[in-house]
């Protein structure tokens, strides 16, 4: 079973891998519905990579996420294309080596048997193609797998680390089966809020010192500022708030306030999102 961070506030993160989506062939979908699913069990999405179809810097990448004990999730490249690096460059990021999984080999040949029945042929195990196909099953030793309802081609986890393929249509159940089947116990059942006011005319450097003495003062809320230049309603602007569970929210949006009113700073409509 993947190992969960040991800190109690865990950290998550995405890497989402492919020259596709540098070169702007395809548009990036996977960081918005991260967002969303994590969004969706009270939990938030802390940082995202971009990386490109370089075997080095994918283990680079790699071996600072194995490093971190963080959730991460990785999307794209565990194909069997001359082009999918991923599952080599884990091995090599863990200083493992590569070997058949036993049961991702298993669900491949049963969906080569159930194709070729659609197709009425023959499956024939030992046919070039099909032995080819049996390389999406080859992880680093020790890998455990993440089942895939689209086409029954697995995925895999190593520690906290969880690979996907780059197929929204096969990655987001992927992913949503990782968070509620390895991870339940980091769903947050309480409500989580943002409250924010909108600042005319200041500057982030006058807000900074208010917005440390909140987050030093209201431990496990965090403090955000959003500045704006051409908003269509507000204009010139700074979406000052603060997010956390209800509970501490209040009285920390309740200090905020009371920082800006010493500030003489200039107020605008107060944003609450649930």
């Amino acid at each position: 079973m993947p190992t969960p961070p040991s800190n109690a506030a865990p950290r998550f993160g995405l890497i989402i891998i492919g020259d596709e989506i540098l070169s702007g062939k395809r548009a990036d979908k996977h960081l918005p519905k991260v967002i969303e699913l994590l969004k969706a069990r009270g939990l938030s999405l802390d940082y995202a990579e971009y990386v490109g179809d370089s075997p080095e810097r994918i283990t680079a990448t790699l071996k600072r996420a194995f490093a971190s004990g963080d959730v991460v999730f990785s999307t794209g490249g565990i194909g069997a294309t001359p082009d999918d690096h991923t599952r080599q460059c884990a091995a090599n990021a863990l200083g493992l080596e590569l070997a058949l999984h036993p049961q991702a080999a298993e669900l491949i040949r049963q969906r080569m048997q159930d194709l070729a029945k659609e197709q009425g042929s023959v499956y024939e195990a030992d046919h070039p193609d099909n032995q080819h196909r049996l390389n999406m099953a080859v992880f680093p030793v020790g890998a455990e797998i993440i089942p895939n309802p689209y086409n029954r081609i697995a995925g895999f986890s190593w520690g906290s680390v969880h690979f996907v393929p780059g197929f929204p249509v096969m990655a987001w159940p992927m992913i949503e089966w990782v968070l509620d089947t390895h991870y339940p116990q980091l769903h947050q059942t309480a409500a989580w809020i943002e409250q924010s006011v909108i600042v005319f005319g200041a500057m982030e450097a006058t807000l900074t010192p208010l917005m440390q003495d909140i987050e030093r003062r209201h431990i496990g809320i965090k403090v955000f500022s959003l500045p704006s230049v051409d908003h269509p309603e507000y204009g010139r602007h700074i979406e000052l708030g603060v997010k956390g569970e209800p509970a501490r929210v209040a009285p920390a949006y309740a200090d905020l306030l009371a920082g800006l009113h010493r500030l003489n700073a200039n107020l605008g409509p107060e944003l609450v999102q649930k």
